[in-house]
């Protein structure tokens, strides 16, 4: 990345050039890891616990698994909505499963590991992805702001999970 030779500020150009954003977040559900990762990757429950969903479609056949697609309609809180296709690159049952983003506006893929803990499951959850345009250079406030709406589904499906909307 360049800075202009005087006016000190961005070129548009410089803009487009991604810039990696991370959101880690541990938390513990008082359930085993069997109907933690039942629940979190059925589709049918997904708009339950990740509230911002305004839609949600199984884009492929069968049960809950590797390759599954699903398309997303989603209106963030003070944001315009829009629509992404996710597909499970990574399924474990019940230790693991990845997210990878395949077609939207935010590249921000996620990872789910569970473990046992006691009689529930501790559960490490990280996003990753690249920002463009002008999220971009509002990366920090951006990470943020979606680093507290991952702690909130995540506080959701706690709740849904422990009593009993599951």
């Amino acid at each position: 990345m360049t800075l202009p030779s005087s006016a000190g500020l961005w070129r548009p150009e410089d803009w487009s050039t991604p810039l990696g954003v991370r959101i880690e977040e541990t938390f513990s559900v008082n359930r085993p890891p069997e109907a933690v990762f039942d629940y979190m990757t059925d589709p049918a429950n997904l708009a339950d616990w990740q509230t911002s969903k305004t839609s949600v479609e199984q884009l492929t056949k069968g049960p809950p698994g590797l390759g599954m697609r699903v398309r997303e309609g989603t209106k963030p809180p003070g944001g315009r909505e829009f629509e992404q296709v996710v597909e499970f690159t990574e399924f474990d049952r019940p230790r693991r499963f990845h997210v990878h983003i395949v077609e939207g506006p935010y590249p921000l893929d996620g990872t789910w590991s569970l473990e046992p803990d006691g009689a529930g499951t501790r559960v490490r959850f990280v996003a990753e992805g690249e920002l463009s345009g002008a999220l971009r250079l509002l990366q920090p406030v951006a990470r943020r702001v979606m680093g507290r709406q991952f702690a909130a589904y995540h506080r959701n499906l706690r709740r849904n999970l422990e009593h009993g909307r599951s």
